[in-house]
């Protein structure tokens, strides 16, 4: 288990906008699972949607996308403190189910393909074993500019 006090300092994201609240499972090179506790205090919901909160699908690809980040980070044999994790693309984005406060966002992320510092996920975003969102996702480690 990796606690939010690791995670902030894995990922350069801060409140509000660092989406992994603990990481439950780790197998290194292979696959990570994380939570994000999604609560009515989440500012977002203050515009998206005043009478219906739905948390954006955007947001949920960015928690999907720093879940890898931090299996990226962890998995990397070298020393990181001066590597960041970029986001290089999506591909097969697609929304199931809404997410709203009081889910409990389960983001499970595998190692589709690695080479050197590039990767390719393929993360699933769940709520109570349903799937809310899925996608492949596009990383590399690169130097801080």
């Amino acid at each position: 288990m990796i606690s939010i006090e690791k995670i902030q300092k894995l990922l350069p994201q801060t409140y509000p906008f660092l989406l992994v609240d603990r990481v439950l499972e780790i197998d290194y090179d292979k696959r990570i699972l994380a939570i994000k506790n999604v609560t009515i205090n989440e500012p977002f919901f203050q515009g998206h949607f005043p009478e219906r909160p739905v948390m954006p699908g955007v947001l949920i690809l960015e928690a999907m996308a720093q879940t890898g980040g931090i299996l990226a980070f962890e998995s990397s044999e070298e020393n990181v403190k001066d590597r960041e994790v970029y986001f290089l693309g999506i591909d097969k984005a697609r929304f199931r189910r809404v997410v709203v406060p009081g889910d409990q966002l389960k983001l499970e992320v595998t190692v589709h393909k690695r080479r050197g510092d590039y990767w390719i996920f393929q993360a699933e975003a769940t709520v109570e074993e349903e799937v809310a969102a899925e996608a492949r996702l596009f990383a590399a480690l690169g130097k801080e500019a």
